[in-house]
């Protein structure tokens, strides 16, 4: 009667018992402990998920973890690379040189590419690589080799280039498979001073290639131009109009200010661009061995201006043409190679700019096309 705590059914005259609230309360105390240690279980379970993709990932792709960026393409992984030169056969092989190799292959989508591989094992060539992706990382033309991406680690270098079927211009010059007619090698002269227009003028930042040369010319199945190998190029920060370099291009197309002092321009591509559309419609390298003493490239085309052009001209475009068709050609031609030696002044101050080159170069392009359209009528 006494015990003021005892409560229960009122039928039993004791008073009825207050809610229980002690019970809800341990509830919400076990909730606000379990919910937590939950949530945090499902985030680290996921973590570890995601974790032992990525290692699996870096195992099948060993090459793929510190690819260079070449922007948003996406990275083609080494073991494809593999399968698409049989394993970089022999039989794939279409290039070689002092940079590596470059091989044939087709990926897993069908589509035909250029691999161009580069030997690790000399610091120059890895130099090379990576002074080639810097260049082409922005750099977006039709006379531009487009790299399609590239591979990368510590014991391997590729670049994955758009593959051009009719190979180099050297090969076309030089092969006695081949001849070139004049506008042929108009055209291809025109899409490269085109390339090298956009490189000085066109791009953020003023690119120069620093080694034009008939074998970094290449030719897509219509015969269009694609100026390659960036291995060497500088890039001109805002507002530098030259820099230096101890990096030795190829003799023969260097202009005289980088041979003697290091110095890179702009104007030093037009130099190179001069030499090679001499080169073009005469078919002798700058380093032929009739080139010795006093006698040059150069000094050879000015020497026969404007009287003697027969003399310097192709010989396979003379034959190509005839004894009756050279002479309409042969005005063209010496029009060409006065181009070419306003390219290679000595003083690079009255070296014409490529936006000049691409104009002239057009002129005589829309006057031989009339000329034939007028004979043909």
């Amino acid at each position: 009667m006494h015990n003021d705590a005892l409560c229960g059914n009122p039928r039993l005259q004791v008073p009825l018992c207050a809610k229980q609230g002690g019970k809800s309360s341990r509830v919400k105390l076990v909730l606000a402990i379990c919910i937590p240690i939950v949530i945090v279980s499902i985030i680290l379970a996921v973590a570890c998920i995601i974790c032992r993709r990525r290692r699996i990932k870096d195992v099948e792709n060993p090459v793929e973890k510190n690819s260079s960026d070449l922007g948003a393409a996406k990275r083609i992984p080494y073991y494809e690379l593999s399968q698409a030169t049989n394993g970089f056969n022999e039989s794939n092989l279409i290039g070689k040189g002092g940079f590596g190799s470059v091989y044939q292959g087709m990926l897993s989508s069908g589509m035909i590419v250029a691999i161009k591989v580069i030997n690790v094992d000399l610091e120059a060539t890895s130099k090379s690589f990576d002074a080639e992706c810097n260049a082409m990382r922005n750099l977006r033309h039709r006379n531009l080799v487009k790299v399609i991406t590239s591979c990368s680690n510590d014991d391997f270098k590729s670049l994955v280039m758009e593959f051009m079927p009719n190979g180099s211009l050297d090969k076309w010059l030089y092969s006695h498979n081949y001849c070139l007619d004049f506008l042929q090698r108009l055209n291809i002269m025109l899409d490269v001073a085109s390339a090298l227009e956009y490189l000085h003028y066109g791009s953020s930042i003023p690119v120069v290639h620093c080694d034009l040369k008939p074998s970094n010319v290449l030719l897509d199945e219509d015969m269009v131009a694609h100026v390659s190998d960036f291995g060497i190029a500088k890039l001109l920060d805002e507002g530098q109009s030259i820099t230096h370099t101890k990096t030795l291009a190829t003799l023969g197309y260097v202009a005289p200010e980088y041979g003697s002092k290091g110095i890179v321009s702009i104007k030093g591509d037009v130099y190179s661009y001069g030499i090679m559309l001499m080169e073009v419609f005469t078919r002798k390298m700058p380093t032929d061995d009739m080139f010795a003493a006093e006698l040059s490239m150069k000094s050879w085309i000015n020497n026969s201006m404007p009287n003697s052009i027969m003399e310097v001209v192709d010989s396979n475009l003379v034959q190509l043409y005839g004894d009756e068709q050279i002479d309409v050609v042969l005005p063209h031609i010496s029009s060409v190679l006065r181009l070419a030696l306003s390219c290679c002044a000595d003083s690079v101050e009255e070296r014409i700019k490529m936006t000049d080159v691409v104009a002239a170069l057009t002129k005589i392009k829309n006057e031989f096309t009339s000329m034939k359209e007028t004979e043909s009528q």
